[in-house]
């Protein structure tokens, strides 16, 4: 049946709320209007994968109910630091994948990932990030990347894409024309990337060129501003007619262009939020994500005026709504796994062989690897406490499990947590207590933006101590501790990273990995 333009004008619409179980309010507004779905967030809506799957077909029931086509229903659901799904098997991320240089893995992890979020009666995922990550001070896409050379990056986020369409779940490749060359984040202001048109040809659009080819079903735009590229505007992309006119028209873009969330602080807040949609509708972009912090009924109501007054074309609209359901009608059309698929066996043992192939030596000038220690031997594990870094970001629900990985191997183990940015005091009690071990890993998250990582690295180093020094995010932290003479990464402390450290410490595998960044000035 045909959808009127108001029905149509409602397809834009990414909702969200607050609840484990659907809530009146959504339960009302799915019954008063048609919506085009829905966005899941961990803190918000998520406890285990039982209650998410009850969540999602209580939603796509009263979706039934009140005669609307099915809602898409989205999450982020990358890997690494950005899972949005508990009890979901834990991937190391992007930038592990990067270290593997295999798009078989990348294939076979976006496959995985597909099959337990539509377990769960997820349908879209925003994944994978196609941002070409160049810059060592991104501050917020970073380990979400493949890496910083454009054909390993396309390589993997297209395969990625196949494995996620393949399991029935739609792919929102992110963030279009490419954030990976940002020293702000888009969450907080615009990001203002000025590079001219050969370089972004070069660098920043190939990954998205590549994902087009594999036939990816959505594309996420970024809130940054490409000036030197946009004739001079600081719009961001997602407002911009002419960057995305150039997705449609010169990659060839025939899906869904969805805005990233419309809360962050490149776009405008409060009242004038509705001028910045109707900018986005016009600009070209078919779905609008809008979480809790906006007025969804208010959006819907201007945008509904504006389509009224022509401020946005009727057209434009129903042209969108016609994209929005022709990928309504593919999800509808795929069959739900059982839950059993989520955490499965075969996913913790893909989840395992990422891990295990992503590890990188990077130095070891004093041959310290493989390990070689008595029984009586003393080890400390010392880790900063993980945080989000960003508000893309889950990994303070992460419990670090290196220690626990490594008494697997020997018994005598202790550990030690630290602030993520210890204090002199920290290192001085850290520095202490170190003279009754004879070993001490050394784990750190982004030590280059933590002055107190690399103050307490140094210091156990000053100390004497036997060292083997491990990146758990961003492999440049050895730019803050130049003279660890053993230094390794592994992109991830989800524990299939953890347990992959602990093995290769003790020689019972290889270090496989290759560096999918450069560091600089090593």
């Amino acid at each position: 049946m045909p959808l009127s333009l108001e029905q149509a004008l409602g397809q834009k619409l990414m909702l969200s709320f607050v609840g484990a179980e659907a809530s009146a309010e959504i339960l009302q507004t799915i019954a008063r209007q048609h919506i085009g779905g829905l966005t899941l967030f961990r803190h918000n809506n998520v406890t285990d994968p039982a209650q998410v799957r009850e969540l999602t077909s209580a939603l796509q029931r009263a979706a039934r109910d009140s005669g609307q086509p099915p809602l898409l229903i989205g999450v982020d659901q990358e890997g690494g630091t950005l899972i949005a799904l508990t009890g979901a098997t834990p991937f190391p991320g992007n930038l592990a994948l990067g270290a593997t240089r295999s798009p078989e893995l990348a294939y076979k992890t976006g496959y995985a990932i597909g099959r337990e979020v539509a377990a769960m009666g997820v349908n879209v995922n925003y994944a994978p990030v196609c941002d070409v990550n160049v810059n060592p001070r991104n501050p917020v896409v970073g380990p979400r990347s493949f890496g910083e050379d454009p054909t390993l990056v396309a390589s993997l986020a297209a395969a990625m894409v196949e494995g996620l369409q393949a399991a029935g779940v739609a792919s929102a490749a992110k963030h279009f024309p490419g954030h990976g060359d940002t020293e702000s984040d888009s969450h907080h202001g615009t990001p203002v990337v000025l590079h001219d048109e050969e370089r972004l040809r070069r660098v920043e659009f190939p990954p998205f060129a590549a994902v087009v080819k594999s036939g990816v079903k959505m594309m996420m735009t970024a809130h940054i501003a490409l000036p030197n590229f946009d004739g001079g505007s600081n719009l961001p992309a997602t407002l911009s007619r002419s960057i995305l006119g150039l997705l449609r028209q010169e990659l060839q873009f025939d899906g869904i262009i969805i805005s990233d969330a419309l809360d962050m602080g490149a776009i405008e807040q409060g009242p004038p939020l509705i001028v910045e949609a109707i900018a986005a509708a016009n600009a070209g972009v078919d779905m609008l994500i809008l979480t809790i912090h906006n007025d969804q009924r208010g959006i819907h109501a201007g945008l509904l005026q504006a389509v009224r007054r022509a401020m946005i074309s009727p057209q434009a609209i129903m042209d969108s709504a016609e994209r929005v359901l022709a990928l309504k009608s593919w999800v509808s059309e795929q069959s739900q796994p059982s839950l059993d698929v989520v955490g499965c066996g075969e996913h913790r043992a893909l989840a395992a062989e990422v891990a295990e192939h992503s590890l990188t030596l990077v130095r070891d000038t004093v041959h310290r690897l493989p390990l070689k220690l008595s029984a009586e031997a003393r080890v400390v594990v010392i880790l900063p406490r993980p945080q989000d870094l960003t508000p893309a970001d889950t990994s303070s629900y992460e419990k670090p499990a290196l220690a626990d990985a490594l008494r697997a191997h020997h018994s005598n183990v202790d550990e030690f947590i630290v602030p993520l940015n210890p204090s002199d005091s920290d290192v001085a009690a850290v520095r202490e207590r170190l003279g009754a071990y004879d070993l001490a890993i050394i784990g750190t998250i982004n030590a280059v933006d933590y002055p107190g990582q690399s103050d307490l690295v140094n210091a156990i180093l000053e100390r004497g101590v036997s060292v083997v020094a491990v990146a758990l995010r961003m492999p440049y932290d050895i730019q803050a501790y130049p003279a660890a003479p053993t230094y390794l990464c592994t992109y991830s402390l989800q524990p299939p990273s953890m347990e992959a450290l602990a093995q290769a410490l003790w020689g019972h595998i290889p270090f496989a990995g290759q560096l999918p960044v450069s560091i600089p000035g090593l």
